[in-house]
């Protein structure tokens, strides 16, 4: 089972065109921001941790039941974003909005 986002947001697009195409949307945004230096696009990856990080782990790839690991384990894909980037939502102290 997939876990939901947190309560009270919404994410950039339909979840049929996430499911379908995110992995589209962050390689696109990844070469804006390596390539082009743009960063705080629609679709950030920090964006979907801070609605997606699990309440008690405060991550998506943490164990096996948060977010990202529980659709790719699923789907049978591996993940490999978290090789580089943290796992983790930000917090007030990292500079997420309050």
């Amino acid at each position: 089972m997939v876990e939901a986002a947190t309560a009270g947001t919404q994410c950039v697009a339909p979840p049929e065109v996430m499911r379908r195409d995110h992995m589209d949307f962050l390689k696109h945004q990844r070469d804006d921001t390596v390539h082009g230096g743009i960063r705080g696009a629609k679709f950030s990856l920090k964006a979907c941790i801070d609605c997606h990080a699990n309440q008690k782990t405060q991550s998506v790839a943490k164990d096996e039941s948060n977010f990202c690991v529980s659709c790719h384990s699923y789907a049978a894909v591996k993940i490999d974003c978290f090789e580089c980037h943290t796992a983790k939502a930000r917090t007030v102290a990292q500079g997420a909005p309050k």
